[in-house]
């Protein structure tokens, strides 16, 4: 267990805004500081909502909550739940797919930017919720300031977690939704490598979606298994970084790499982080992975281009 002191609880206020006829929910957590440094928007996975991911609020893990981290260096910040997934609607007859939830994240910014005068985002992406927001921002650019891809796959080539979910496809693509219970979410963290995540938290973790829900659609699923690529590096055209932990099985080095290589920017990164495989923010290096976040969004422009 964390030795640090606990952080501050940050009170959250809730939003809801529109997608043609679907309802989608969203959550701030507003700066603590005087001195704004911008807008933080986190995008989630496959298998869990907003919240679960990015406000879960563990006793003794200090910062457990990303948001509650951003909020106190000065970001406003956000995260929302996709259609199919947590608060938001789920009536409609869909499989919830990355290009949908990339329209989600669409929806989503115009209501903050109109609410709350943004003219552009920090984004950060985790898992599917990396291609669906690389997909919006090839779509956005201009909502876009800075770009984070974590457990992003981009062909697939080389991703023994989707080699092994390929096996399951028959079960995806007949349904919109798969069951979840524990077991599922414990299999998270222990599929790639396990030990890098504290059981304790797991527990929390599957507790805080399990209570929003109890299957998730399978658009991302399919998506992940029979459409990579979806997004063309050469036409994500902003600052980007792409985290990968050292154990995650979800894309391979030299896929991301590839991908890498092909983004247009010379504003970009790449770190491995050592002792994290997937769901970054729940692992025993938990405050690695912020660091390297907070790093690249506080990172000045460059004056000088050549």
């Amino acid at each position: 267990m964390s030795q640090l002191k606990p952080s501050p609880v940050i009170n959250g206020n809730e939003h809801w805004t529109t997608k043609g006829d679907v309802r989608l929910f969203l959550w701030e957590k507003p700066a603590r500081t005087a001195e704004k440094r911008g807008t933080v928007l986190f995008v989630h996975g496959s298998s869990m909502a907003s919240q679960p991911t990015f406000d879960l609020q563990v006793p003794g893990r200090a910062y457990s909550s990303v948001m509650d981290y951003f909020a106190d260096q000065g970001y406003d910040t956000w995260c929302f739940d996709m259609e199919g997934y947590g608060r938001s609607d789920k009536q409609r007859p869909i499989n919830c797919d990355i290009a949908n939830g990339a329209d989600d994240t669409a929806a989503v910014t115009e209501y903050i930017m109109k609410t709350r005068g943004v003219k552009d985002f920090m984004i950060y992406g985790i898992s599917s919720g990396a291609l669906r927001a690389a997909l919006f921002a090839q779509r956005f650019p201009e909502r876009v300031a800075r770009l984070a891809l974590d457990a992003f796959v981009w062909t697939g080539a080389g991703s023994p977690t989707l080699d092994e979910r390929r096996k399951r496809l028959p079960q995806f693509v007949n349904v919109n939704r798969r069951p979840i219970d524990r077991a599922f979410v414990h299999s998270i963290f222990t599929r790639d490598h396990p030990g890098c995540a504290e059981a304790y938290v797991v527990d929390a973790f599957a507790d805080a979606i399990l209570v929003l829900d109890d299957s998730m659609p399978t658009g991302t699923y399919v998506d992940m298994c029979t459409r990579l690529p979806m997004v063309d590096p050469e036409k994500i055209t902003v600052p980007t970084l792409i985290m990968r932990g050292e154990f995650d099985g979800i894309a391979s080095l030299d896929d991301l790499i590839a991908f890498f290589m092909r983004l247009p920017n010379a504003d970009k990164q790449f770190t491995v982080m050592a002792g994290i495989s997937h769901a970054s923010f729940q692992q025993i290096n938990y405050r690695m992975a912020y660091h390297i976040l907070h790093a690249f969004f506080s990172q000045p422009a460059p004056l000088y281009h050549g």
